[in-house]
């Protein structure tokens, strides 16, 4: 054997040795006693040469081993740390030495680092099949390099991990076994909360309620899956007290915009935010009191006393033919004071059929005045027809700032002004 081949299978040997120690760290097998490079240098010693003699004794020893990875559960435990890639016997020169103990040393370092990361965050169903696909890849490279001794004794290795297979199976089964026991008896301690839980939400109880008694139960630290449903639980009932709150927040807002019972709607209100202090934030309580103050302040006192004693029914019925005979300011008046009704709803419905007429007569007669004005062949009196058309516009805008034909009226407006421009 030439110095070169002698000097390439010596640093083989670290990268063989570093990948089976890499197995075996992965595997869960004991750690080696002794150091890779030491071992190395022992293991130069060992009987594969490159004659057909070697070789054949070599196969007549691989039935005892199967005997014994079968037979021994010694053998089993001990098979990763026993068993020795067997190398070239040949003298290594020093810097032959020199540079094996770099790179073996370099090689566990970076088997150690890789190790201690994979086990914090290693995932068996992903890492296992890596791990066989790295020793196939080592293994075909080794054959392709021209080491088939050595590719062959790699695998081995790796075969005689079949029966620890099956004991990590067991040991898997066995652990399963206890956890689910331990899940079982947690579940039993922790029940008469759960069905409280449970019977609250079905009930619809207040979502504070709720809170409580499913923070006391993840408290107590019942595990991950209990916890996990106390808080899915305390979401479910965030839902159904939302919506609860939703109903009643609308019924206040109508009493107060549809009935002009201020008082009434202000005192349930104020009830109502300290029942739902966890909603403030979602449906703004606060803002709801405010807004309901405010429309009590700018209501007419006489006028809510005014409808104690009279119809607000036969005053909306007067505030119709009103609006029809064209009386718009007779009506305007009545149904401002029928705001402070207990029809007040029916009474802004009202005013915004008002404010529809008004504007409508006022569009009337822009056109009207439009009309005469396009028929006008003197510059000086067409403009002031134009600006004649504009005053009802401006009329509707300042009467009903509001109405819903706003839009048109501005457009309406507009043209006009452009008319004048030219």
């Amino acid at each position: 054997m030439s110095k070169v081949e002698t000097l390439k299978n010596a640093l083989a040997i670290p990268a063989m040795i570093a990948a089976a120690f890499a197995l075996a760290a992965c595997a869960g097998a004991p750690s080696p006693a002794t150091d890779p490079v030491d071992e190395a240098k022992s293991d130069a010693k060992g009987p594969i040469t490159e004659t057909a003699e070697n070789s054949t004794a070599t196969a007549a020893d691989k039935p005892a081993a199967n005997a014994d990875s079968e037979n021994s559960a010694l053998f089993v435990s001990n098979a990763l740390d026993s068993y020795r890639l067997a190398t070239p016997e040949s003298k290594f020169a020093d810097n032959a030495n020199d540079i094996a103990n770099s790179e073996a040393t370099a090689t566990a370092t970076q088997i150690t680092d890789t190790s201690a990361k994979a086990s914090t965050v290693a995932d068996p169903y992903t890492s296992f099949p890596a791990l066989a696909e790295s020793v196939f890849a080592y293994a075909d490279s080794l054959y392709k390099a021209g080491q088939t001794d050595a590719a062959t004794a790699y695998l081995e290795r790796f075969r005689i991990i079949k029966p620890l297979w099956d004991t990590w199976e067991a040991r898997t089964d066995s652990m399963l076994a206890e956890f689910g026991k331990a899940r079982a008896a947690q579940s039993k301690q922790f029940e008469p909360v759960v069905l409280e839980i449970q019977n609250m939400n079905r009930a619809q109880a207040a979502y504070s309620m709720v809170v409580e008694t499913a923070d006391s139960l993840i408290a107590l630290a019942p595990g991950d899956s209990l916890t996990n449903w106390a808080t899915a639980q305390k979401q479910i009932a965030y839902k159904n007290t939302f919506a609860k709150a939703q109903k009643e927040y609308a019924q206040i807002k109508s009493k107060a915009d549809d009935q002009a019972k201020f008082a009434d709607a202000i005192a349930q209100a104020e009830k109502f935010q300290m029942r739902y202090r966890d909603f403030e934030d979602t449906l703004h309580i606060q803002a709801l009191i405010d807004h309901i103050r405010s429309m009590a302040e700018s209501a007419d006192s006489a006028a809510i006393k005014y409808w104690e004693k009279n119809d607000p029914a036969k005053a909306l019925a007067k505030a119709d033919t009103l609006i029809k005979t064209e009386k718009f300011s007779a009506a305007k008046e009545l149904l401002n004071k029928l705001k402070a009704s207990n029809l007040r709803a029916q009474a802004i419905q009202k005013y915004q059929k008002l404010a529809d007429a008004y504007c409508n007569k006022q569009r009337k007669e822009t056109s009207q005045i439009f009309t005469k004005a396009q028929k006008q062949k003197d510059e000086a009196k067409k403009r002031t027809l134009l600006k004649q058309a504009i005053a009802p516009l401006d009329k509707c805008l300042a009467e009903y700032p509001e109405n819903s034909q706003k839009q048109k009226v501005l457009e309406n407006k507009q043209f006009l002004e452009k008319e004048l421009a030219k």
